[in-house]
This record gives structure tokens, sequence and C-alpha cells, in this order.
């Protein structure tokens, strides 16, 4: 039989093993719904977080704080194994920032540096802004922005598709001379809110400040330089990166009762960016999927696999909580069945992505079938649906070596008008949508804990 039958005939055998009924899993999945809606406890834990600890950077006091609360919370759980895996992440610190425009009016201008960024010299640095909409226009002016401040006035048509002018747009400018880049900030809409996010600098030029401008200040420079104004700011920037600081990623689980040794991970990243609350990215996804266990292990559900809750840190600006989970875990990779990831929000789930980037095509649609036929029944009252797709950061180094990732996408009506900005704050946040996620997230990992389907 060739490879590609031989998992054809594996995912159709597991479909044909022992299940859960159904009816046990509706009822278990309504009562989940009924004590989630009743504790409101994912909505508690996230109003403590973002209140009393707040933004969470790698290497900060906050995110150390949060670290030792998370652990806390769950131990008072009663759940198993709960412990801190140490990871190294980097440090760097914003410090004071300001922007001034001096012509062709003066004006101060509301920026945050992105992550990663440099300083500016001793007293900052003043230089002419050349505002360009790409970087084919960026190159076709090539050495007449030296010695100029680059500003990328890129519209939002997406995030993938426009974030990577915040990514590489200081490593492009500085590539021709240029003293400092600013971006739009990669958002639809703003309120004069800056949005900040990880940046990389190329080692074959220089390190340059940079910046996200509103898109308030971006498009008024843009209207200046289309009249033919000149125009010149001010940039002061304090950012540094320190040495690598500790931190930790926080794991806690329910053991499984027949097949312990095989895990369904549910997770989300407790580290945020240094502005607003992080209530949204990631503070929702991480009570989702606390709250998930907790309700499981709460109502006395026995799972027949484990289910392992991880709350990552630094996905914002070094990706190293996955990492170390990878490189520890690694002798244990064949036996996780799926790693769940939530990171996209606190509106309600609508969809669940299955990430399998070792199979082909025929393969991967076969075990997206084999999924709806073990879980699909049990969810169609939260309204969801099931399909191929990408999975999450976090999760990603471990679903490049083979593991099963599952991305649980929200609605994300709202989600990137506040991202990364001042703005990710709790009263964004619906209690009753976060009660509802946190009963389908431990619906659908209960009644895969409870299947024998795998995706191998």
């Amino acid at each position: 039989m060739n490879p590609s039958r031989a998992l054809l005939a594996c995912f159709f055998a597991a479909n044909l093993a022992a299940q859960a009924s159904p009816e046990s899993l509706r009822t278990a999945s309504e009562r989940l719904k009924a004590e989630a809606i009743r504790t409101q406890g994912a909505y508690a834990d996230l109003a403590w977080l973002c209140d009393r600890i707040g933004h969470r950077l790698a290497g900060s006091p906050q995110l150390d704080q949060a670290i030792a609360w998370a652990q806390e919370r769950l131990k008072a759980a009663g759940l198993a194994n709960v412990h801190a895996e140490p990871v190294l992440v980097p440090h760097w610190v914003r410090g004071k920032e300001s922007a001034q425009l001096l012509l062709p009016a003066t004006r101060p201008l509301n920026i945050l540096g992105l992550g990663g960024s440099v300083g500016t010299p001793e007293g900052g640095l003043t230089a002419d802004v050349v505002v360009v909409g790409s970087f084919d226009e960026l190159d076709r002016l090539g050495t007449a922005v030296k010695g100029k401040i680059v500003l990328f006035d890129v519209p939002y048509t997406g995030y993938g598709p426009t974030v990577i002018y915040r990514f590489s747009g200081a490593a492009k400018a500085a590539k021709h001379g240029a003293v400092a880049a600013l971006v739009r900030s990669v958002g639809p809409v703003s309120l004069d809110t800056p949005h900040t996010g990880m940046m990389e600098y190329d080692p074959a030029f220089p390190k340059i400040p940079t910046a996200a401008v509103t898109i308030e200040a971006s498009t008024q420079m843009r209207r200046m330089q289309q009249r033919g104004e000149r125009i010149r700011l001010r940039l002061e920037m304090e950012a540094k990166t320190l040495p690598d600081a500790p931190s930790a990623n926080v794991v806690a689980e329910i053991r499984g009762s027949e097949k312990p040794e095989e895990v369904v991970i549910l997770s989300g990243h407790l580290d945020s960016w240094d502005v607003g609350q992080g209530a949204q990215d990631d503070g929702a996804g991480s009570v989702i999927a606390m709250e998930a266990l907790r309700l499981i292990q709460n109502l006395g559900l026995k799972p027949r696999r484990t289910l392992r809750l991880v709350l990552w840190t630094n996905e914002e600006n070094g990706l190293r909580g996955g990492l170390a989970y990878r490189d520890a875990h690694r002798a244990e990779l064949r036996n996780i069945v799926a790693a769940v990831e939530s990171d996209s929000g606190s509106e309600r789930v609508v969809s669940f992505h299955l990430d399998l980037r070792q199979l082909g095509a025929e393969a991967k649609a076969s075990a997206l079938a084999s999924l709806k036929g073990a879980v699909g029944g049990v969810m169609s009252p939260f309204g969801v649906t099931f399909q191929l797709g990408g999975s999450g950061a976090d999760v990603g180094p471990i679903v490049d070596e083979g593991v099963p990732g599952l991305g649980m996408e929200h609605a994300g009506t709202h989600y990137f008008d506040i991202h990364h900005t001042q703005a990710d704050t709790l009263d964004k946040v619906d209690k009753d949508d976060l009660a509802f996620n946190a009963a389908a997230l431990a619906t659908f990992a209960y009644a895969l804990a409870q299947s024998e389907v795998g995706f191998r």
C-alpha cells in the first residue's frame, strides 16, 4: 500500500474506532456552557490580569507577575502538574519617546517605537521627511532619501500585506542611507492611536530608529508632500535592548484517564506589548484556555487523553516560548494529538483551522473529514466551522515538527482597530463572548480527548 493510501486508511480506521457517544458529549457540552455562563470565570481572570497587572512585555516585571499569578490560579483550580518551564527572552525597553513636526507647521506627533528599534542619538535627531507608498517607490528614489527620515504611508489592506512595512521598513530605508524610518500604523482605523509591533534589521545596513505614527499624522504628511511643502521633523527615542531576561511558559494539566501519554494542548500567550492592557492580544486567549480546563475540572469530567494548558511567553517579540517548548518536549512530540492556540481576540469563535504541514493535499482533506466526524456534531450548537489553515505563532515550532496544529479563530470584527495600541483594554471585551468561547474550547478539547481521532 502506498503511503498516501495508508494514511487515508488510518484516518478511516480512527473514525470507526470507539468514540464517546454523541449523547454523552452533548450533555457534557451543555453542562460546560451553563457553568461558563454561571461563573464568568474567564472574564473575572481577564479583569484581574488587565486591571491589576496590565501590559506584559517580555523581560518586564509585569510579565513575571502574570506568570506567578497564572500558576496560583491554576493551582487553586486543582489542576495537575502546574509549573513554570524556564525560558530566556529578549528584553527590549521603550524608554521615553517623542516626535515634533517642525515644518511646514509645528505640532507634536503621537508615536510608538517599534519593538527592537534602536534609540536616537542623545538629544534626538532632526531631519526632513520623505513620504513613500511602497518599497518600489523607495527604491526608485534611491539615494535621494540619504540623511532623511522615510515615512511609509501605506494604507491598510489586511494585516499580512501591510505589516511587512512595519517589519522591514527600517532595513529598507537604511539601505538607501535614511537616518530614521516611520511607518503608518498597521490597522484600518485610528483615534490618534499608533500601533506598535516587532521589526527586524538587516545586518548588512546600519540600525536606524523606527517608530509608528498614527494614520492621521501619516496622511497629513502625505498631503503636505503632495502640495510640495518641506516636511521637517524632530525625533527622540530612548529605546534599547538589554541582555536576555529569565521568563517562563506556564503549564497545567488534566491527566488522561485511559491514555495519559496522548496529549491535547490548549494555549494562548501571556505576554503582550507594553501599551494598553493586552486584553485582546492575548489576555483573552490565555484566560479562555485557562477557563476551558477549569470548567472540565470543576464538573468532574474525565478525559481519556491528557489535556495540557500552555501559556506561552514572548510571542510578541521573539517566539522564545514556542521554540523552548519544542526543544524541551521533542521526545514526546509524536504523542501530541493536537496543539490548539487562541490568539485572535475575544469576539466569538467562528472556526477552527487545522494545520498539517507535513501531509499532502489528499491526506489533509481526509484528516479534516476525520476531525469533523469526531467533533462536528457536538460543536454544531456553537456555529463553528472546520477548515484547513494556519494554527498560531506559538504552536508553529512544534507544528513544523509534525504536531497537528489548530487555530481557534474569532470573529475579529474590530480586532485590528485596537491591536498593539493603547486602546487594547478590558472595556472592549464582552464577558458573554468570553464565556461562550471558553465553553466552546472546553467542549472541543473534551470531545477530541474522548475520541480516537488522529492526524498523523
